[in-house]
């Protein structure tokens, strides 16, 4: 007897909608490590900021290992066991992180909870899809999926910061290990005993190339987040890890054309749609990226201490509350896409123009609503429209194999890597900027004491220097970024000139020039038409 649904046909159905919010809201606050809340890792454990750097990328490298694996994972145990053992394990993960200071444990510990997330959320996604989107649109059921996950990140990011102040920020871990064994419990006593459909095996899955994936991307994590630190190609540890991560990407691949179910499928990149949608995801992650140098301007140039600047994270809430808006607008129409990517990217971009002319000794911290504003709604709109935009062209037999791999791109590699450049860049233009300044201090113009009390300004000068010349370089990319938006076609121009194509083939010069501006007439008239209308 197969259930496709949930829990216990005895329990309401506005319940259920609650229990499965609740349920999504507990795993999606977990994460191995918190960005916002690096700082008390570091003064806690004595370990390095990079360690925790990886782990914040292992988490996302676990949920793109285990996209994959999650519909045979699905077929194979019943919902209440899978989702039970699955809330049981994250509470133990989030325990040990609660109770350690070896940070490579907390790696190892980000890398598992990754995983176990993305295996308990499949069974909500389908859920929530069925009810958000009884027929099928995507578009309409990440207008009010991606905000709330965002959303709820932002405030996990948040609170996270506010119980290491309060507590401690072991404490928060604790907490999350408490809220998981309860939901454990909800999951055994409100979940259904049945399977969702034909038991599927085990030994299908490729399990070397999962091990093999792992390693290759973890290794990659270890090269951006310890690439300044071990100051790049001048270490014997970043080319070992580089030529290892080579090496393990061409086996990887090689192997998944010898094996009759391969665990990763790159069809897909045989596509124009996924190939441009992967650009534009790096584009997204150079802006995402600025995220180092807005922390670097509170923290060192403004002086906010975490909470000050954790609470500049809440300010995005409204802006990806509005993406949602706007999507849940135009999900009937697909071709509003395009310009629903442009303005992420317009948002995006007049963010960074903000940050530029911001960049100063004294800034208030009301003026931080906007640009924060404008973050928010770019950074929904653009995981919005782009996701769809990939995934919308692609067959589900083709889309479950390659999610993996685009997942880790857009939450890791993409973020990772900018992070990386824009550090190195930021420190280089830094003792650049420092040995410029330093030309106007002289010893002979100035007592010592005059010169070690402007040491302090000169920093911070250099900092800001080196902080707007990586942004003028960025607000310059992003007017490219917004011209290649702006003539991309999205899918929609070779529908609309196919059968154009096919007829100029067979004309004259004459009769192809004439249907052309007859063409170009046509799709005149009718944005006029929809424009009045």
């Amino acid at each position: 007897m197969y259930n496709q649904g949930i829990f216990h046909a005895s329990i309401p159905k506005p319940l259920q909608l609650l229990l499965i919010v609740f349920m999504v809201f507990v795993v999606m606050i977990m994460s191995g490590a918190y960005t916002s809340n690096i700082y008390f890792f570091v003064s806690g454990s004595g370990a390095m900021n990079e360690h925790y750097m990886m782990a914040y990328y292992a988490n996302s490298i676990g949920m793109g290992a285990a996209m994959p694996l999650v519909l045979r994972l699905k077929m194979r145990f019943r919902i209440r066991d899978k989702l039970t053992v699955g809330y049981a394990a994250l509470a133990l993960l989030n325990f040990i992180n609660g109770t350690t200071d070896q940070p490579y444990l907390i790696i190892i510990n980000s890398l598992l909870i990754g995983f176990v997330k993305m295996i308990v959320n499949i069974e909500f996604f389908i859920a929530l899809m069925a009810i958000l989107s009884p027929n099928g649109e995507r578009l309409k059921f990440y207008a009010i999926f991606y905000p709330f996950v965002i959303t709820v990140m932002q405030l996990a990011n948040y609170y996270s910061v506010y119980f290491s102040i309060a507590y401690n920020w072991e404490y928060f871990y604790i907490l999350l290990a408490g809220l998981s064994l309860f939901t454990a419990i909800l999951c055994w006593l409100t979940m259904h005993n049945q399977y969702f459909g034909f038991k599927t095996p085990l030994h299908y899955i490729d399990w070397l190339s999962v091990i093999i994936f792992n390693v290759a991307f973890l290794l990659l994590a270890y090269v951006l987040a310890f690439g300044k630190q071990q100051d790049w190609l001048n270490s014997n540890r970043i080319i070992e890890a580089s030529i290892a991560i080579l090496v393990l990407f061409i086996v990887l691949i090689l192997r998944q054309f010898t094996q009759k179910r391969p665990y990763l499928s790159f069809k897909v990149f045989k596509k124009t749609d996924v190939l441009h949608g992967i650009f534009m995801l790096m584009c997204l992650g150079m802006f995402l990226g600025l995220s180092s140098l807005q922390n670097t301007f509170a923290i060192n140039v403004l002086g906010y201490d975490q909470l000050s600047n954790a609470k500049l994270i809440l300010m995005m809430i409204p802006g990806i509350l509005t993406a949602g808006i706007v999507c849940k607008k135009i999900f009937n129409d697909a071709r509003k896409v395009k310009f629903f990517v442009f303005s992420g990217f317009a948002s995006l971009l007049a963010y960074s123009i903000i940050l530029y002319f911001s960049f100063s000794t004294e800034f208030a911290f009301n003026n931080w609503y906007l640009p924060m504003f404008l973050k928010g709604y770019g950074m929904c709109a653009l995981y919005i429209g782009i996701w769809f935009y990939i995934l919308n062209s692609l067959p589900f037999e083709d889309m479950m194999p390659a999610i993996g791999f685009i997942l880790v791109i857009r939450s890791f590699l993409t973020i990772g890597f900018f992070s990386s450049v824009f550090s190195w860049m930021q420190y280089s233009f830094q003792i650049e900027s420092l040995t410029h300044l330093a030309t106007y201090s002289d010893a002979i113009n100035s007592s010592v004491q005059n010169t070690s009390n402007n040491l302090s300004s000169i920093k911070l000068n250099a900092l800001l220097v080196a902080n707007k010349r990586i942004m003028g370089y960025v607000i310059i990319t992003g007017f490219l970024i917004l011209i290649y938006v702006l003539f991309h076609h999205f899918g929609i121009d070779d529908y609309k000139y196919s059968s154009l194509r096919k007829r100029l083939k067979r004309k004259s010069f004459a009769d192809r020039r004439r249907i052309v501006e007859r063409a170009k007439l046509q799709i005149e008239i009718e944005d006029a038409a929809g424009a009045a209308i």
